[in-house]
């Protein structure tokens, strides 16, 4: 397969998963330095091209949709906007190894969080589901 080819698979994925919210460059970065040999800079970069287009489209119609609500996301915006100032400064000055080293770890940090929250859910549940259980049976013997 050829490092085009890659290239547009991988957009494509991205584009469905950035499409869902859960951040296409969590997909479109590693295999773009992976599998299509770009450098950190350059993938990081084509991911904030591909992002616009992909953003906006998916904003429409999580707004048409109503999950959108723009009074309670303007501080989120304006907080997000500034620190992309300072990452950008932050990503000029850094190599691609400090990049690569950064977004790794913000990845398995995130990996982390996700797993331990999926974990504690699962718990919860089973404990409610017991709780539940327990009660129906304590009912079930009083009748």
């Amino acid at each position: 397969m050829t490092a085009q080819q890659v290239i547009i698979i991988v957009s494509f994925f991205g584009g469905i998963i950035g499409g869902m919210g859960m951040g296409g460059g969590t997909l479109l970065i590693p295999l773009l330095t992976l599998a299509a040999g770009l450098n950190q800079h350059l993938a990081q970069a084509v991911n904030l091209i591909a992002f616009i287009p992909m953003s906006v489209v998916a904003l429409v119609i999580h707004k048409k949709n109503g999950y959108v609500t723009f009074g309670k996301t303007v501080h989120i915006v304006l907080l997000a906007a500034i620190g992309a100032v300072g990452g950008s400064f932050l990503a000029k000055y850094s190599g691609g190894y400090v990049l690569r080293a950064c977004y790794g770890a913000f990845l398995m940090a995130l990996g982390v969080f996700q797993l331990s929250k999926t974990i504690k859910t699962a718990v919860d549940n089973k404990k409610t589901k017991k709780a539940q259980l327990k009660k129906g049976s304590i009912a079930t013997l009083n009748s």
